[in-house]
Order: structure tokens, then sequence, then C-alpha cells
């Protein structure tokens, strides 16, 4: 700002003649107070009268109120000004200037100095417009976090004279859904994606307040691991495990395996490693906002058959003709899927598969392969043995056994059918006729107890008629046969057997006396 000096005499004398004849003469300024842009084209309005008659000779706008020899300094002739000032005014009413490009520098007061055709008809306008020059500022909180309502500002340091229409930029990008007369910013729930250089502009202006980092704290997010080298991990080598994470502040990283902690800080490196280093991985990001743990990844250790061995199911003494089952054990990955088997003293294997069944004496060991190698166990001893004497005894003694038990069955079989056709002999002895007492059938076995004689038919000269009374149901099936009664000496009678079961029943004929 320019120093305001005490007007000389001269102007002084103008002054009082302003008051005494003012209202012919006047500079009006519209605004009297301009602020403006850095770097802008500011217009400066202003109307001017004098007194009917007079002639404008010169018109002409200066910044100082000191007289350069006898008149003001004219902006128009300074070199800093002759550029960038333009005269829009008709130099008869209209005194409108425009400033272009202002500056710091520029801030002063300007006045408007008109000169007529009369020796004393010279006039300046006071007291002068006032040109402020500004730029913006943009006020942000420097710090945020995640689902905070903002609201950024961009401000000037005086009032701008004309509202403006306001367009915002984040990382040079201009949001176009941001312009408004307000020179406000308002971001309701900010996102971590809301992070960024933030600057303000006025429309149709090229100055811009400088930038503004907006920053966004928020918890871990996108936690995961990546694992350096093959996908095949072979034992001994060396392997690096890479946890990223997205947050702000950066999060601090542990490692975990299975949920044993294992290790801190953002890589996670194992040299030589081996099957025990073999497990899932994870690791986990805190920061004071929250935590968050990857997914686990796997390390698959591999390795080639170790700690191979023989297992014997059973003795591994056995007698001839017998077999034993060997199993083959080891320690790989991947597993073992293929075996052979050896009998020490041979080249070729005797068998294959994890299993083997030995049948004869040696010394057996097997062989387990995987991808990665192979490895042979120790051998184990199998001894065959010859079946004992006793043995062989005891089986002959057990069948003769056998057979003299099976002979001794068949001859009492025998003796058993044989007494049972003697008695049935004696039994059919014993059945005859007496013609006195007029029976027909002896029944001496109490087994024909309920069978009676029937005494009811009479008695002829020669025959005797017999009859058989059955008194019990048991011997309804027997009949008597009258057909064989002769009309000769004797008179014979029969018992028909109808049932089977009385198959040997038998009827002695008639002998007379």
């Amino acid at each position: 700002m320019s120093v305001r000096m005490a007007p000389p005499l001269p102007l002084i004398f103008l002054l009082i003649i302003h008051i005494v004849s003012g209202a012919d003469w006047g500079v009006k300024y519209s605004p009297s107070h301009i602020c403006a842009l850095k770097d802008s084209s500011v217009i400066m309005s202003c109307t001017y009268k004098y007194p009917t008659g007079h002639q404008i000779m010169k018109v002409f706008w200066t910044k100082d109120l000191v007289k350069h020899g006898e008149e003001f300094a004219d902006l128009s002739e300074d070199p800093e000004y002759s550029q960038r000032l333009q005269y829009l005014g008709d130099k008869q009413q209209n005194c409108t200037v425009r400033l272009s490009h202002v500056t710091e520098k520029d801030e002063h007061k300007y006045y408007f100095r008109f000169i007529t055709n009369i020796t004393t008809g010279r006039w300046i306008g006071i007291p002068g417009e006032r040109l402020s020059v500004t730029d913006l500022q943009l006020e942000s909180p420097e710090r945020v976090t995640e689902g905070d309502s903002v609201r950024l500002t961009c401000r000037s340091s005086c009032k701008l004279t004309d509202t403006p229409t306001f367009i915002w930029y984040r990382n040079s990008q201009r949001l176009t859904e941001r312009r408004d007369r307000s020179n406000e910013l308002l971001l309701q729930s900010v996102r971590r994606e809301d992070a960024g250089r933030y600057r303000c502009a006025v429309h149709e202006h090229t100055l811009t307040s400088p930038e503004v980092y907006l920053n966004v704290m928020y918890s871990p997010k996108s936690v995961s691991v990546s694992i350096s080298g093959s996908a095949v991990i072979m034992e001994g080598d060396s392997v690096t495990l890479s946890c990223s994470s997205d947050s702000n502040p950066p999060a601090e990283i542990n490692w975990f395996k299975g949920i044993e902690y294992v290790k801190y800080g953002r890589i996670f490196n194992i040299s030589k490693i081996s099957s025990d280093n073999g497990g899932e991985y994870k690791c986990r990001a805190r920061n004071k906002h929250g935590e968050k743990y990857s997914d686990p990844v796997t390390l698959d250790v591999q390795y080639s058959p170790r700690n191979v061995s023989v297992s014997i199911n059973g003795s591994a003494v056995i007698v001839s003709g017998d077999s034993v089952s060997l199993m083959c054990i080891s320690d790989s990955n991947p597993p073992a899927l293929s075996f052979s088997w050896f009998k020490e003293n041979q080249s070729s294997a005797v068998g294959s598969g994890q299993s083997f069944s030995a049948v004869q004496s040696g010394r057996f060991y097997c062989e387990a392969h995987n991808p990665h190698g192979a490895q042979r166990s120790d051998a184990v001893t199998v001894t065959v043995k010859g079946r004992p004497l006793i043995l062989y005894i005891s089986i002959g003694v057990g069948c003769g056994a056998a057979v003299v038990i099976m002979i001794l069955l068949i001859w009492k079989n025998r003796m058993k059918i044989r007494n049972d056709t003697e008695e049935s002999q004696i039994n059919q002895s014993r059945l005859h006729h007496d013609r006195n007492n007029d029976n027909c059938i002896d029944f001496t076995e109490p087994m024909y107890e309920n069978i009676k004689m029937n005494p009811s038919r009479p008695h002829q000269d020669r025959l005797t008629a017999c009859d058989v009374q059955f008194s019990d149901p048991l011997y309804e099936n027997i009949k008597m046969n009258p057909s064989r009664i002769p009309g000769g000496t004797r008179a014979d009678c029969d018992v028909h057997v109808t049932d089977p079961v009385y198959g040997n029943v038998m009827v002695s004929e008639y002998s007379p006396h």
C-alpha cells in the first residue's frame, strides 16, 4: 500500500473550488472498493461530469496525488501499466478502465483525472477507487477418519466484488459434480477414496488455490500374503512371504503359523526351509482404527522318502506252507506311491506294492519312491521251519480213532437189526389157534393186551369161529378176515391187518387134535 501524502497547495485550492462549485463537477466510482483475484483482470467503473461549455481536453488515471511537475502521473505512460491498462470510456462522461493481470503490487487507490479547455477547469476524483488483490486459500482439516463429514472452504483475503462460481479439483481432476456459487465443498461420510490433493478455483479465471492434501484415516483393508519363488517348495529352499495391506496410517504386521505368533514385520523370510516349517501362515495388519487378518496360505514343503522301515504283521518265524505279511512304511511328501521288495543277495525285485507276502526264509527289504527320490529300508529276517513229527502222529492217531469208532457204530447197528429180527420170529411162534378155548391169536406181548377174543360165536362140530375184539382205538384198523373159513374139517380165521404198523402180526393156522 502506498502512503498517502498531504496534498500541495494547488490541490487545496482545487478542493476549495470543488467545494464551492461541486454541483457542476464530479467523479463517481462504482463500486468504490474492488477485490480482485491475483492475475485476473479488473474493471474499475466510473462516470464524471463537468460544467456546460467546457470541452474535455485530456482524461487519465493516476495512483498518486502527488504532482510530477505541473501535473499528476498518467498511468498509461507508466511502463508497469501501459501494457495492462485499457481505457474503456468515451472521454465524455464514462471513465471506465480495465487493468489486466493484477498482482499484489497493484493494490492502491486509483483516481480519475480530467482536464478541460478552461485553465481552471481541471478535476480529480476524490476519494478514488480502492483496489485489493487477493489469492485463494483452501481450508481443510489435516486428518479425518473414514465415515466422518468433511467441509473444505475456499477463502480469499477480501470479499470478491462479484460472486464467483467455484470449481473444485481433486488430484488435478475436475469435480464436475461440484460447481456452484458456494465457496464450500461438503463431503458426507468421507471414504478412503476421497483422500487426495484438493484445490479450488473461480470460474473464468485461471487462478486456483494452492493444493491441500486431505488425509483420510481408515483401518486395514485388502490384507493378503504373497509367496516368492516356485510354487513347489523343496526342503532346503529359501522362501519369502510378503504381507500387503491398504490402511492409513500404515499398519504394523504380525505373522502367525496357525494360531502361534512367529514373526513381526511386513517381510517374513525362511531360509533353508524344512518340513517342520510346512503349514498354514497368515498375517495380521493392525493400526489404531482396527485390524484385519489375511487369508491363510499353505507352505507345502516337499521331500524324498525317509525313515523307510518294514513292519511285520505277526511272527517272522513261520512253518512251511504259511506266509507272513510285510508292510513298507515311509515318511515323504508327496506320499510314496511306488514300492519295490528285494531279497538280500538278489538284484531283481521279488515283489511290488506297499505290502508283500513272504513264503520263504531270507532277509527282505523295501524301497519307497516318490517324484523327488527313493530310499531303502533295513532288512528283516523271515524264517520258515518244517512241520514237527508229533503233528503227523497226532493226525494219524486221530484218523485211526475215527475209523475204529465208525466200525463200532456199524457193528452195533447190525447187532441191533439182528436182535430185532429174532424177537419178531419168537413173537410169531407164539401165535396159534386153540380149538378148545376158541382162541385164534395168542397175544402174549403186553402191546396186544387190549386185543381180546370174542366168544360170542357159537361152536360148531368141527369148526370154531373166532373173532378178535379190539377194544382200543389203537387197533381199529385190525379186522378179521372170515373169507378163509373152509367147509372141511377145520376152520381158519385170519386177522386182516390193514395198517402197516401191524405188519409183523401173524395168525397161526389151526391144527386139529
